[in-house]
Protein backbone atom coordinates (compact mmCIF):
# COMPACT_ATOMS: atom_id res chain seq x y z
CA UNK A 1 0.00 0.00 0.00
CA UNK A 2 1.49 3.16 -1.10
CA UNK A 3 1.77 5.67 1.75
CA UNK A 4 0.38 8.87 1.63
CA UNK A 5 3.09 12.23 1.88
CA UNK A 6 2.64 14.05 4.85
CA UNK A 7 2.23 17.79 5.48
CA UNK A 8 5.79 18.01 7.31
CA UNK A 9 7.56 16.30 5.75
CA UNK A 10 11.00 16.76 6.65
CA UNK A 11 13.13 18.87 4.38
CA UNK A 12 16.77 17.61 2.90
CA UNK A 13 19.23 18.75 5.59
CA UNK A 14 20.88 22.10 4.92
CA UNK A 15 24.68 23.14 6.06
CA UNK A 16 23.63 26.18 8.45
CA UNK A 17 26.27 29.11 8.78
CA UNK A 18 28.90 29.41 10.91
CA UNK A 19 27.84 32.20 13.92
CA UNK A 20 29.59 33.56 17.07
CA UNK A 21 28.19 34.63 19.83
CA UNK A 22 30.28 37.20 21.73
CA UNK A 23 29.87 38.26 25.58
CA UNK A 24 30.96 41.54 27.30
CA UNK A 25 33.53 40.02 29.49
CA UNK A 26 35.53 38.38 26.68
CA UNK A 27 33.64 35.02 26.29
CA UNK A 28 33.15 33.54 22.89
CA UNK A 29 30.48 30.65 21.81
CA UNK A 30 30.65 29.58 18.11
CA UNK A 31 27.51 27.85 16.69
CA UNK A 32 25.39 28.27 13.45
CA UNK A 33 23.24 30.94 12.27
CA UNK A 34 19.76 31.15 12.81
CA UNK A 35 17.14 33.37 10.85
CA UNK A 36 18.91 36.31 9.21
CA UNK A 37 22.69 36.60 8.53
CA UNK A 38 23.86 39.32 10.13
CA UNK A 39 24.87 40.86 13.19
CA UNK A 40 23.02 42.39 16.42
CA UNK A 41 23.61 43.65 19.99
CA UNK A 42 21.93 43.69 23.04
CA UNK A 43 21.91 43.09 26.59
CA UNK A 44 21.61 39.36 26.90
CA UNK A 45 19.30 37.21 28.91
CA UNK A 46 17.42 34.12 29.15
CA UNK A 47 14.27 33.08 29.70
CA UNK A 48 13.20 29.61 31.79
CA UNK A 49 9.96 28.94 29.38
CA UNK A 50 9.00 25.81 27.55
CA UNK A 51 6.46 26.74 25.66
CA UNK A 52 5.08 30.40 24.59
CA UNK A 53 8.16 31.95 22.51
CA UNK A 54 6.25 33.60 19.87
CA UNK A 55 4.57 35.56 23.14
CA UNK A 56 8.18 35.76 24.33
CA UNK A 57 9.77 37.25 20.70
CA UNK A 58 6.96 40.00 20.20
CA UNK A 59 6.62 41.14 23.94
CA UNK A 60 7.68 45.09 24.05
CA UNK A 61 9.48 44.63 27.14
CA UNK A 62 12.54 42.44 26.05
CA UNK A 63 13.00 45.34 23.67
CA UNK A 64 16.88 45.73 23.10
CA UNK A 65 17.99 42.19 24.85
CA UNK A 66 19.24 39.03 22.93
CA UNK A 67 17.43 36.00 24.37
CA UNK A 68 17.99 32.60 25.71
CA UNK A 69 16.00 30.01 25.76
CA UNK A 70 16.52 27.29 28.12
CA UNK A 71 14.29 25.07 26.37
CA UNK A 72 16.04 22.55 23.97
CA UNK A 73 13.71 23.43 21.13
CA UNK A 74 12.07 26.17 19.62
CA UNK A 75 10.21 26.85 16.27
CA UNK A 76 8.39 23.32 16.84
CA UNK A 77 5.24 23.98 16.83
CA UNK A 78 5.98 27.20 14.08
CA UNK A 79 4.42 29.79 14.06
CA UNK A 80 1.04 31.64 14.03
CA UNK A 81 0.01 35.31 13.14
CA UNK A 82 -2.52 35.36 16.16
CA UNK A 83 0.13 34.49 19.08
CA UNK A 84 1.75 37.81 19.12
CA UNK A 85 1.85 40.21 21.84
CA UNK A 86 2.73 43.19 19.87
CA UNK A 87 3.34 44.04 15.82
CA UNK A 88 6.85 42.71 15.33
CA UNK A 89 9.48 40.83 16.99
CA UNK A 90 10.97 42.59 19.58
CA UNK A 91 14.17 40.97 21.09
CA UNK A 92 17.17 41.75 19.34
CA UNK A 93 18.47 38.74 18.99
CA UNK A 94 18.24 34.93 19.85
CA UNK A 95 20.55 32.63 21.09
CA UNK A 96 19.04 28.40 21.25
CA UNK A 97 20.42 24.95 21.21
CA UNK A 98 17.91 23.97 18.44
CA UNK A 99 16.37 26.14 16.24
CA UNK A 100 13.38 23.80 14.43
CA UNK A 101 12.91 24.61 10.77
CA UNK A 102 10.22 21.96 10.55
CA UNK A 103 6.86 22.43 12.71
CA UNK A 104 4.08 19.87 13.37
CA UNK A 105 1.31 22.27 13.99
CA UNK A 106 -1.09 22.21 11.47
CA UNK A 107 -2.89 25.49 12.21
CA UNK A 108 0.94 27.77 12.03
CA UNK A 109 1.11 29.77 9.05
CA UNK A 110 5.13 29.23 8.63
CA UNK A 111 8.38 28.39 10.31
CA UNK A 112 10.31 30.34 12.67
CA UNK A 113 12.93 30.24 10.36
CA UNK A 114 10.62 32.45 7.24
CA UNK A 115 9.56 34.20 10.38
CA UNK A 116 13.04 35.57 11.89
CA UNK A 117 13.78 36.07 7.95
CA UNK A 118 10.60 38.22 7.05
CA UNK A 119 11.73 40.44 10.01
CA UNK A 120 15.38 40.46 9.83
CA UNK A 121 16.31 38.56 13.12
CA UNK A 122 19.59 37.15 13.80
CA UNK A 123 20.37 33.93 15.72
CA UNK A 124 22.82 31.67 16.77
CA UNK A 125 22.20 27.74 17.63
CA UNK A 126 23.58 24.59 18.66
CA UNK A 127 25.24 25.95 21.45
CA UNK A 128 25.53 24.55 25.10
CA UNK A 129 22.93 27.03 26.05
CA UNK A 130 23.13 25.34 29.60
CA UNK A 131 26.99 26.84 30.20
CA UNK A 132 25.58 30.47 28.59
CA UNK A 133 22.75 30.33 30.99
CA UNK A 134 25.09 29.42 33.94
CA UNK A 135 28.24 31.79 33.27
CA UNK A 136 25.13 34.83 32.63
CA UNK A 137 23.84 33.76 36.21
CA UNK A 138 27.26 33.73 38.05
CA UNK A 139 28.29 36.82 36.13
CA UNK A 140 25.09 38.66 35.88
CA UNK A 141 23.61 40.63 32.52
CA UNK A 142 25.94 41.85 30.47
CA UNK A 143 25.86 43.08 27.06
CA UNK A 144 26.79 40.47 23.66
CA UNK A 145 26.95 40.54 20.11
CA UNK A 146 25.99 37.61 17.99
CA UNK A 147 27.21 37.66 13.97
CA UNK A 148 26.66 35.01 11.16
CA UNK A 149 28.34 37.49 8.79
CA UNK A 150 31.69 38.30 10.60
CA UNK A 151 33.48 35.91 12.81
CA UNK A 152 36.30 38.09 13.41
CA UNK A 153 36.26 38.50 17.43
CA UNK A 154 38.42 41.59 17.70
CA UNK A 155 36.37 43.16 15.44
CA UNK A 156 33.22 42.19 16.88
CA UNK A 157 34.56 43.29 20.25
CA UNK A 158 35.11 46.65 19.03
CA UNK A 159 31.48 47.17 18.09
CA UNK A 160 30.10 45.48 21.15
CA UNK A 161 31.80 48.77 23.43
CA UNK A 162 30.11 50.64 21.92
CA UNK A 163 26.53 49.22 22.90
CA UNK A 164 25.24 51.66 25.67
CA UNK A 165 24.67 49.50 29.58
CA UNK A 166 20.84 48.89 29.91
CA UNK A 167 21.20 50.70 33.10
CA UNK A 168 19.97 54.34 31.96
CA UNK A 169 18.04 53.56 29.31
CA UNK A 170 14.48 54.69 28.40
CA UNK A 171 13.43 52.10 25.86
CA UNK A 172 9.23 52.61 26.40
CA UNK A 173 9.47 55.30 23.17
CA UNK A 174 10.98 52.97 21.05
CA UNK A 175 8.34 50.40 21.30
CA UNK A 176 4.90 52.70 22.27
CA UNK A 177 1.99 53.46 19.88
CA UNK A 178 2.77 57.34 18.57
CA UNK A 179 -0.89 57.17 18.15
CA UNK A 180 -4.11 56.85 20.71
CA UNK A 181 -6.24 53.94 19.36
CA UNK A 182 -9.35 52.23 21.28
CA UNK A 183 -10.48 48.28 22.07
CA UNK A 184 -13.63 47.45 22.71
CA UNK A 185 -17.39 48.40 22.57
CA UNK A 186 -17.75 52.21 23.27
CA UNK A 187 -20.74 51.30 25.13
CA UNK A 188 -19.08 48.75 27.79
CA UNK A 189 -19.39 49.08 31.21
CA UNK A 190 -16.25 50.33 32.74
CA UNK A 191 -13.72 52.78 30.37
CA UNK A 192 -10.05 52.73 31.16
CA UNK A 193 -6.92 54.48 29.90
CA UNK A 194 -3.97 52.99 29.26
CA UNK A 195 -0.51 54.50 29.38
CA UNK A 196 1.15 52.39 26.83
CA UNK A 197 5.09 52.15 28.17
CA UNK A 198 4.96 48.75 25.58
CA UNK A 199 1.68 47.19 26.18
CA UNK A 200 1.26 43.55 25.55
CA UNK A 201 -1.76 42.65 23.53
CA UNK A 202 -3.07 40.48 25.86
CA UNK A 203 -3.37 43.17 29.09
CA UNK A 204 -5.71 45.07 26.78
CA UNK A 205 -7.43 41.85 26.01
CA UNK A 206 -7.89 40.79 29.46
CA UNK A 207 -9.67 44.12 30.51
CA UNK A 208 -12.08 43.78 27.22
CA UNK A 209 -13.03 40.47 28.20
CA UNK A 210 -13.79 42.11 31.61
CA UNK A 211 -16.70 44.35 29.68
CA UNK A 212 -13.79 47.23 29.38
CA UNK A 213 -13.62 49.83 26.46
CA UNK A 214 -9.97 50.89 26.47
CA UNK A 215 -8.18 53.80 25.41
CA UNK A 216 -4.46 53.62 24.66
CA UNK A 217 -2.38 56.58 24.99
CA UNK A 218 0.82 57.20 23.69
CA UNK A 219 3.55 57.36 26.71
CA UNK A 220 3.75 61.26 26.27
CA UNK A 221 0.34 62.01 26.68
CA UNK A 222 -0.48 64.21 29.68
CA UNK A 223 -1.99 63.44 32.18
CA UNK A 224 -4.47 65.99 32.07
CA UNK A 225 -5.93 64.72 28.57
CA UNK A 226 -6.07 61.36 30.17
CA UNK A 227 -8.54 62.32 32.82
CA UNK A 228 -10.48 64.83 30.27
CA UNK A 229 -11.42 61.39 28.96
CA UNK A 230 -13.50 60.78 31.78
CA UNK A 231 -11.98 57.06 32.61
CA UNK A 232 -12.87 54.74 35.22
CA UNK A 233 -9.98 53.69 35.25
CA UNK A 234 -5.92 54.35 34.80
CA UNK A 235 -3.90 51.07 33.72
CA UNK A 236 -0.08 51.28 33.46
CA UNK A 237 1.66 48.67 31.54
CA UNK A 238 4.48 46.69 31.00
CA UNK A 239 7.58 48.32 28.85
CA UNK A 240 11.38 47.55 28.54
CA UNK A 241 14.31 49.91 29.98
CA UNK A 242 15.30 51.76 33.21
CA UNK A 243 12.37 52.96 34.96
CA UNK A 244 15.03 55.08 37.07
CA UNK A 245 15.29 57.23 34.30
CA UNK A 246 11.57 57.82 33.44
CA UNK A 247 11.10 60.78 35.34
CA UNK A 248 8.18 62.68 33.14
CA UNK A 249 6.16 59.62 33.69
CA UNK A 250 6.42 59.29 37.36
CA UNK A 251 5.08 62.95 37.18
CA UNK A 252 2.77 61.88 34.87
CA UNK A 253 1.27 59.01 36.64
CA UNK A 254 1.78 60.76 39.98
CA UNK A 255 -0.89 63.20 38.69
CA UNK A 256 -3.23 59.94 37.77
CA UNK A 257 -2.87 58.46 41.13
CA UNK A 258 -4.06 62.07 42.98
CA UNK A 259 -7.15 62.29 40.94
CA UNK A 260 -8.69 59.73 42.70
CA UNK A 261 -9.40 57.38 40.07
CA UNK A 262 -8.55 53.71 40.64
CA UNK A 263 -4.70 52.44 38.85
CA UNK A 264 -3.41 49.40 38.13
CA UNK A 265 -0.13 49.05 37.29
CA UNK A 266 1.99 45.64 35.69
CA UNK A 267 6.09 45.37 35.44
CA UNK A 268 7.02 48.44 34.39
CA UNK A 269 4.12 50.05 35.24
CA UNK A 270 4.90 48.66 38.71
CA UNK A 271 7.93 50.36 38.82
CA UNK A 272 6.46 53.34 38.16
CA UNK A 273 4.16 53.93 40.45
CA UNK A 274 6.86 52.63 43.38
CA UNK A 275 8.33 55.88 42.02
CA UNK A 276 5.13 57.55 42.47
CA UNK A 277 5.51 56.54 46.64
CA UNK A 278 8.76 57.40 47.02
CA UNK A 279 10.32 53.67 46.38
CA UNK A 280 13.22 53.34 44.22
CA UNK A 281 14.09 50.91 41.96
CA UNK A 282 17.57 48.88 41.43
CA UNK A 283 19.12 46.72 38.40
CA UNK A 284 18.99 43.17 39.45
CA UNK A 285 21.75 40.69 38.78
CA UNK A 286 20.24 38.88 35.99
CA UNK A 287 16.47 39.24 36.24
CA UNK A 288 13.21 37.07 36.57
CA UNK A 289 11.76 35.74 32.87
CA UNK A 290 10.10 32.62 32.70
CA UNK A 291 6.92 31.48 33.39
CA UNK A 292 6.82 29.25 36.57
CA UNK A 293 8.17 31.98 39.59
CA UNK A 294 6.23 31.01 42.61
CA UNK A 295 4.55 34.19 44.44
CA UNK A 296 3.24 34.70 47.65
CA UNK A 297 0.17 36.65 48.31
CA UNK A 298 0.62 37.80 51.58
CA UNK A 299 -2.93 39.44 52.02
CA UNK A 300 -4.65 35.95 51.32
CA UNK A 301 -1.68 33.82 52.38
CA UNK A 302 -1.71 32.03 48.46
CA UNK A 303 0.86 31.35 46.07
CA UNK A 304 0.65 31.58 42.67
CA UNK A 305 2.81 30.15 40.08
CA UNK A 306 3.96 33.64 37.82
CA UNK A 307 4.80 34.58 34.25
CA UNK A 308 7.91 37.12 34.75
CA UNK A 309 10.25 39.35 32.74
CA UNK A 310 12.16 41.67 34.16
CA UNK A 311 15.34 43.14 35.03
CA UNK A 312 15.26 46.01 37.74
CA UNK A 313 13.03 45.74 40.87
CA UNK A 314 11.92 47.71 43.54
CA UNK A 315 14.12 48.16 46.50
CA UNK A 316 12.26 46.20 49.55
CA UNK A 317 13.65 48.97 52.30
CA UNK A 318 12.26 51.90 51.00
CA UNK A 319 8.89 50.13 51.70
CA UNK A 320 9.59 52.24 55.32
CA UNK A 321 9.48 55.33 53.25
CA UNK A 322 6.17 55.62 53.13
CA UNK A 323 3.22 54.37 55.72
CA UNK A 324 0.65 54.25 53.10
CA UNK A 325 2.10 51.61 50.99
CA UNK A 326 2.22 48.04 51.69
CA UNK A 327 3.72 44.93 50.19
CA UNK A 328 1.23 42.59 48.77
CA UNK A 329 3.22 40.04 47.15
CA UNK A 330 6.72 38.99 47.71
CA UNK A 331 9.10 36.29 45.36
CA UNK A 332 9.14 33.26 46.88
CA UNK A 333 12.48 32.14 45.22
CA UNK A 334 14.57 35.80 46.35
CA UNK A 335 11.76 37.43 48.58
CA UNK A 336 12.01 40.56 46.26
CA UNK A 337 9.10 43.07 45.99
CA UNK A 338 6.36 41.37 43.78
CA UNK A 339 3.33 43.54 44.18
CA UNK A 340 1.92 46.64 46.20
CA UNK A 341 -0.87 48.41 47.07
CA UNK A 342 -1.53 51.75 48.63
CA UNK A 343 -3.71 51.69 52.01
CA UNK A 344 -6.34 53.90 51.31
CA UNK A 345 -6.47 54.75 47.49
CA UNK A 346 -7.37 52.32 45.05
CA UNK A 347 -4.29 51.88 43.65
CA UNK A 348 -2.32 48.92 43.25
CA UNK A 349 0.30 47.07 41.01
CA UNK A 350 2.42 44.04 40.26
CA UNK A 351 6.07 42.97 39.34
CA UNK A 352 5.06 40.02 37.42
CA UNK A 353 2.45 39.54 34.23
CA UNK A 354 -1.33 38.27 35.02
CA UNK A 355 -2.34 38.43 31.88
CA UNK A 356 0.90 35.65 30.34
CA UNK A 357 -0.51 34.04 27.67
CA UNK A 358 0.17 31.13 26.87
CA UNK A 359 1.46 30.88 30.59
CA UNK A 360 0.00 30.36 33.71
CA UNK A 361 -3.33 32.09 34.56
CA UNK A 362 -3.65 32.37 38.31
CA UNK A 363 -3.05 36.02 38.57
CA UNK A 364 -6.29 36.59 36.60
CA UNK A 365 -8.10 37.44 39.59
CA UNK A 366 -6.00 40.91 39.40
CA UNK A 367 -8.31 42.05 36.65
CA UNK A 368 -11.11 41.47 38.44
CA UNK A 369 -9.87 43.14 41.62
CA UNK A 370 -9.56 46.19 39.35
CA UNK A 371 -13.03 45.42 38.15
CA UNK A 372 -14.24 45.65 41.51
CA UNK A 373 -12.31 49.14 42.58
CA UNK A 374 -13.80 50.72 39.31
CA UNK A 375 -17.32 49.68 40.20
CA UNK A 376 -16.69 50.50 43.71
CA UNK A 377 -15.50 54.10 42.95
CA UNK A 378 -18.66 54.57 40.19
CA UNK A 379 -20.98 53.12 43.02
CA UNK A 380 -19.87 56.17 45.29
CA UNK A 381 -20.27 58.91 42.92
Amino acid sequence: MEEKESKFQRPKYIALAPAVLLLEDGTVFHGKAAGAIGTTTGEICFNTGMSGYQEIFTDPSYYGQILISTNVHVGNYGIKAEDVESDSIKISGLVCKKFSEVYARPLADKSIKDYFIEQKIVGICEVDTRAIVRHIRDKGAMNAIISSENLNIDSLKIELKNVPSMSGLELSSKVATKVAYTSGAENSKFKVALLDLGVKKNIVRCLVERGCHVKIFPMKTSAAEMIAWNPDGFMISNGPGDPGVMLAEVETVKALVDSGIPVFGICLGHQIIAQVFGLSTYKMHSGHRGINHPVKNVISGKSEITSQNHGFAVHADDILKNADIEITHINLNDKTIEGLRHKVKKVFCVQYHPESSPGPNDSRYLFDEFIENMSSVKVAK
